[in-house]
């Protein structure tokens, strides 16, 4: 288990790349352990994304829109 001392403790790059690989990390004052950082478990999808393109069949059907043609047909005026 990694340990860092109090002025160690200012390195966070080196204590953020413990904690990102699931190590518990001690925390020492001279021999004694004072406290140890524990990284928080990610087990949870952050949010769940609905369906997108349930939505869209509901609400526009099966129909084809036209906005790509009419696009194409803008642009090619320049």
């Amino acid at each position: 288990m990694p340990s860092v001392n109090m002025r160690q403790l200012r390195d966070t790059r080196r204590l953020k790349a413990w904690l990102r690989a699931g190590k518990t990390v001690d925390l020492r004052e001279r021999d004694r352990v004072i406290a140890r950082i524990v990284p928080q478990k990610q087990n949870e999808p952050l949010c769940q994304w609905p369906d997108f393109e349930t939505f869209a069949r509901e609400i526009i059907g099966d129909r084809i829109l036209p906005g790509a043609d009419l696009l194409i047909e803008e642009r090619g005026r320049y």
